[in-house]
């Protein structure tokens, strides 16, 4: 059940492929621009994939604290340290703010692959006869190697950055769960509020797929294929979705229970009602069968205190594969029935550890603007998929809740429950 104090949502931050901030971000979405484009130099390589959901114009210079930070920071941390930035910003944390001791952390990450090019004198150093030699990698890659190189792809080194950079010296965490991990230190950021661990916390994800050594992987993620136009590679639900596209971004929030953030002066974006996770064992010869997405559905719904016809709209997952669509949208439609769904990622593409941060922000504004954006590329409708998808428009918001939905490939999957910001 419900628990007897009240999470509430005071700040958002994001770091997308669409916009950096909430306005740009909203806009984009309003507007349906596509953040999926072709990729530069990779676009002229035989890669399984060469477009994807990319962050541009962002300057992390201007969100860092301190700057030489930066230095130690790959470039999955920098977007989570500026989208958690933003949403301290916006929480008004600089003028309004939480003792130290009460203020937590709590981020989603990925394992982060190095980039090639602090690699490339490394990796060269091995090869004194044209062949890799994997005897010389101790006496002479090292010493090609920046000395604090492993710092900058630790996957908890960004709650930690954010925790120096906000001064915030409550409970903090990493979790790396895939797909589900920033909406699952979401759900874990609420609880830890509820215990009375913290009086706020800042809680998002970040996440970048656009590397090689990720597509290189192209079997296991299914990548769309469809290059001749990258906006609409990315089709949640639609009869002629080809696979997924790659992408990065972060999204963070401040949470606080209400009666703390009313004291502050604070204002409140959205209510967290409820949440759940289950899991599903997968195997070789034993595909999903979407039994986790039912289960944390059901569990969110019990533990929000709601029934399936409260639910005003559906954030799904929306990955944009043929499986994956097809056992989300039965899962959603045996447990929510008809209810309107939108994928944002037909916006922005696989955000990985990121995604749900984001999208989660798609709906945290939605309830905000009293409009639901729509799902790109729904022009097909597939048989396959039986939800009812919004597309061509955005929605008017009637009910106003969302349940946001994140599952990942090995069977984990997190549903989340918003409300508006007054009940």
């Amino acid at each position: 059940m419900a628990s007897a104090r009240e999470i509430v949502i005071t700040g958002l931050g994001v770091a997308s492929p669409i916009g950096i901030g909430r306005e740009p971000f909203w806009a984009s979405l309003r507007e349906g621009r596509s953040g999926v484009r072709s990729l530069g130099w990779y676009a002229n390589r035989d890669l399984p994939a060469t477009i994807a959901g990319q962050v541009v114009d962002l300057h992390p210079e201007r969100h860092v604290r301190p700057r030489k930070a930066l230095k130690v920071m790959s470039w999955d941390i920098q977007l989570g340290v500026v989208a958690a930035d933003l949403a301290c910003i916006d929480a008004g944390l600089d003028s309004q703010p939480v003792h130290p001791e009460r203020l937590g952390v709590l981020f989603g990450a990925d394992m982060i692959p190095c980039d090639l090019k602090e690699i490339v004198a490394a990796y060269r150093g091995c090869m004194p006869a044209g062949k890799f030699d994997f005897r010389l990698w101790g006496k002479k890659a090292l010493a090609e190697m920046f000395p604090l190189w492993m710092l900058k792809y630790l996957p908890n080194m960004a709650a930690c950055h954010v925790g120096i950079a906000r001064d915030a010296r409550g409970p903090n965490n990493s979790l790396t769960l895939g797909e589900v991990s920033s909406l699952a230190a979401i759900a874990e950021a609420k609880r830890v509020i509820e215990r009375g661990q913290a009086d706020a916390m800042i809680a998002g994800g970040t996440g970048c797929r656009i590397h090689p050594v990720i597509w290189s992987r192209h079997e296991v993620y299914h990548p769309s294929q469809r290059r001749d136009d990258p906006t609409r590679a990315s089709r949640p639900f639609d009869a002629e979705r080809d696979g997924m596209v790659h992408g990065e971004g972060a999204g963070a929030f401040v949470l606080e229970e209400r009666s703390h953030a009313e004291a502050r002066g604070a204002k409140v974006l959205a209510r967290i009602l409820g949440q759940a996770s289950a899991f599903e064992p997968r195997g070789r010869d034993k595909p999903l069968e979407g039994r986790a997405i039912r289960a944390s559905i059901r569990g969110a719904l019990r533990d929000a205190g709601l029934e399936p016809r409260d639910v005003g709209h559906v954030n799904a997952h929306g990955l944009s594969t043929k499986i994956d669509d097809e056992l989300e949208a039965q899962a959603i439609h045996d447990t929510l029935g008809d209810v309107p769904v939108t994928a944002p990622k037909s916006f922005f593409g696989n955000l990985a550890a990121g995604g749900g941060a984001v999208e989660m922000a798609v709906s945290v504004l939605a309830l905000e603007k009293g409009l639901v954006p729509p799902t790109l590329n729904y022009e097909h409708p597939d048989p396959n998929c039986p939800v009812n998808v919004i597309h061509g428009k955005p929605m008017e918001v009637s009910q106003p809740t969302a349940l946001v939905l994140n599952h990942s490939r090995v069977g984990h999957s997190v549903a989340l429950i918003l409300g508006a910001s007054e009940a």
